[in-house]
């Protein structure tokens, strides 16, 4: 679906100029001589010439051929901004279809799969740490409750991955709980940022019947890992952030 939108974007952006011939075209100082335009975009005109074929911004021809393409600044800018946007959606789709063959999947899930897809939106109420620098960073969230033990016993585990690799993963501690139950538990320390969102917004949007559960979501968004995260060891890990960093 995403393939197919891009290529009618591209298709509607063409304005053809089938065989127009000019002796001469310069660009940028360079002549090209025996050229026939076949194309003209909001942005480019291509063509072939005596040497081969080319193609060449309109925003560098000469005012005269840029009057007689057509050219306007505006629309051009407006063209080149949403190239670039294709650009970045494209990028994420061919992410998101990368062979996952090898990638390790949990025996067994408590939760509604988004493996492979965008993790949906859904707000955080408060922070109890500051929040943590995530840019260009995996994520892992992990939905947990202070009064679990199978979820008190995974908090070593990611204070080690939270100290070991900290500068490509931001680990985020995600309960339903009061801040006041929160902070009552001092042991064992967090390291890594905590927050709430007592309404359970990510507990009903994923579905989430058993805890803890945590999600490992590369870069660019897509959801890598899903389950318990017992299953998810450091060599686990590392495959993926290598594979999708």
């Amino acid at each position: 679906m995403i393939l197919k939108l891009l290529s009618i974007l591209c298709l509607i952006s063409l304005t053809a100029r089938a065989d127009e011939r000019l002796p001469l075209l310069t660009i940028k100082g360079e002549t090209y001589s025996n050229v026939t335009v076949t194309a003209v975009t909001a942005t480019d005109v291509y063509f072939t010439h005596a040497n081969g074929m080319g193609n060449a911004k309109l925003k560098d021809l000469d005012p005269a051929l840029q009057a007689h393409f057509h050219y306007n600044a505006a629309k051009s800018a407006l063209m080149e901004k949403q190239f670039a946007t294709n650009n970045v959606i494209y990028h994420k789709y061919l992410l998101s279809v990368k062979s996952a063959e090898d990638d390790f999947v949990a025996p067994k899930l408590y939760a509604r799969s988004l493996r492979g897809k965008t993790l949906p939106p859904f707000p955080i109420e408060q922070w109890l740490t500051p929040p943590p620098d995530a840019t260009d960073k995996f994520i892992l969230i992990e939905y947990w409750k202070t009064a679990s033990e199978p979820c008190r016993r995974t908090i070593p585990q990611l204070n080690a991955f939270f100290e070991k690799y900290h500068d490509r993963l931001a680990i985020i501690g995600l309960t339903d709980e009061p801040e006041a139950t929160v902070r009552m538990m001092t042991y064992p320390q967090i390291e890594y940022a905590v927050a709430i969102d007592t309404q359970a917004r990510m507990r009903k949007a994923l579905a989430i019947t058993a805890i803890p559960h945590c999600i490992l979501i590369d870069p660019h968004g897509i959801v890598r890992y899903e389950g318990p995260p017992s299953y998810l060891d450091e060599p686990k890990l590392e495959h993926f952030l290598v594979k999708y960093q």
